[in-house]
């Protein structure tokens, strides 16, 4: 049984009454949240990154990464912020005037952020740029499965922030389900789909929106017209990262089978490249979350094993819940390993005939979060972009998509709702209110009972 939870339901009010007192709607306001959440970053890198050190074993330059998507968001936001919440004129159609219609960006309210575990430091404060930008308060619950990351996220939030503009809540599943309860404005959760749709049922009873950044089997397809060494490189990267924790790493491989035999060569090349003979040995590949995920996954990898399913890799290391980046060859996608996103470094290879035959393959399965093509020509890039359905497409490399703040990043159908990063963020916790002015000096009196105005002439005036 997880702990009683400690957020009362006086202290949301209070979060949510700075933002209806009409402080947070000042820019001032916001830049002031913008600047301190930087400062945070600038101050304690080195504590962020022994953090996930200890939780993900991440090396530092991967861990550092997290540091930079959040200065990035922010330096985004506070270049843009003027711009952002500038209110946007509408038109007025003539018979309407004189009047002023427009469109003026106010902030949700009081947003709950539940944090990830892959990426538990950046994928739990890098919604709350989006959420300050845009005149919100927030309570922030991080990840219970990387308790070095949720304890430091607690310590400096606590440190630098008035507990009427952000508080974080630890806790399990249970403190997740309890704060659930309470009538937030919106609420960003990131994670699996099973976990999504849990919080989406529970939002539903307060009519609370959601954002949801899950992820599913996202695909790498191979064809003709791809460099492949430099294909195979960027694939290991990928699929590598965070030990394969990533949300938009290719999760299997859908190659040319003429391409086949040199694409393998290369993929085992570029492992041996990165991690040595001995990728275990290797201070630059990080574990996996927990013994639950550990155990999940080696158990994928024995079954792949008892079939003779295994190309190169396969090694794991228990106590230190780390297994090598393994090639598994697969004949259908009725493999085991197919039937859930894998979320670790085992990377399934199935042969197809052409990108046709992938296209359709894929229009029978759920959306995933990312999809990626190397090769092909200009007309194959497009069908790929036209004919399929996912959250983002990247042409000829992988999980880059998601550096470049300015472009919104979210999923489609079973790999998310809604969209962040840059104006996306802003506009993801903002409502457009629609507002309409309109002068006394001109009432006639034809709108009113009763009504004298001829119906054709009525018609002729509305156009």
């Amino acid at each position: 049984m997880g702990k009683k939870l400690s957020f009362k339901n006086s202290e949301l009010l209070q979060l949510k009454e700075l933002v209806l007192s009409g402080e947070t709607r000042e820019e001032k306001w916001r830049r002031e949240q913008l600047n301190i959440l930087s400062n945070l970053l600038e101050n304690h890198q080195e504590q962020i990154l022994h953090a996930l050190s200890e939780d993900l074993r991440k090396p530092p330059t991967e861990a550092f990464f997290e540091i930079i998507a959040i200065k990035q968001e922010i330096k985004l936001a506070q270049k843009n912020l003027s711009k952002w919440m500038k209110p946007k004129q509408i038109n007025v159609p003539f018979s309407l005037k004189p009047a002023q219609a427009l469109l003026q960006p106010d902030p949700l309210g009081c947003i709950l952020i539940i944090g990830p575990w892959n990426y538990p430091f950046s994928l739990t404060l890098q919604p709350l740029v989006g959420a300050f930008a845009a005149g919100n308060t927030a309570v922030l619950k991080p990840s219970e499965h990387a308790p070095h990351v949720s304890s430091l996220i607690k310590k400096l939030i606590e440190k630098y922030f008035q507990p009427t503009i952000t508080q974080v809540i630890e806790g399990d599943g249970d403190i997740a389900a309890d704060l659930m309860t309470q009538q937030f404005d919106h609420v960003f959760f990131t994670g699996g789909e099973h976990i999504g749709k849990k919080v989406m049922e529970a939002a539903a009873k307060n009519l609370t929106p959601v954002t949801l950044e899950l992820g599913g089997k996202s695909p790498a397809i191979v064809i003709h017209g791809a460099n492949l060494e430099i294909t195979a490189r960027r694939i290991i990267w990928g699929k590598s990262l965070n030990a394969g924790q990533t949300c938009i790493a290719p999760d299997h491989l859908l190659v040319e089978h003429k391409l086949f035999n040199s694409l393998i060569s290369y993929l085992t090349k570029s492992i041996s490249d990165f991690y040595g003979n001995t990728p275990l040995d290797s201070k630059h590949l990080g574990s996996i979350i927990n013994k639950h995920q550990f155990n999940r996954l080696k158990n994928l990898l024995q079954q792949a094993k008892k079939n003779g399913q295994i190309l190169y890799g396969g090694e794991c290391n228990e106590s230190e819940k780390r297994i090598s980046p393994t090639l598994i060859k697969i004949e259908t996608r009725e493999d085991q390993l197919m039937q859930e996103e894998l979320f670790g470094p085992l990377l399934p290879i199935l042969c197809i005939k052409n990108l046709d035959e992938a296209i359709s393959d894929l229009k029978s399965l759920p959306k995933p979060l990312a999809l990626y093509l190397f090769g092909g020509n200009e007309k194959e890039q497009e069908k790929i972009i036209s004919m399929t359905s996912s959250g983002g497409v990247c042409l000829n490399d992988v999980v880059l998509q998601a550096g470049i703040p300015e472009l919104p990043f979210g999923g489609v159908g079973s790999s998310g709702m809604g969209k962040y990063h840059g104006k996306a963020g802003f506009d993801n916790f903002t409502h457009y209110k629609s507002v309409l002015k309109r002068p006394f000096w001109l009432d006639l009196n034809f709108r009113y009972p009763p009504y004298k105005l001829d119906l054709s002439l009525l018609k002729k005036l509305i156009g």
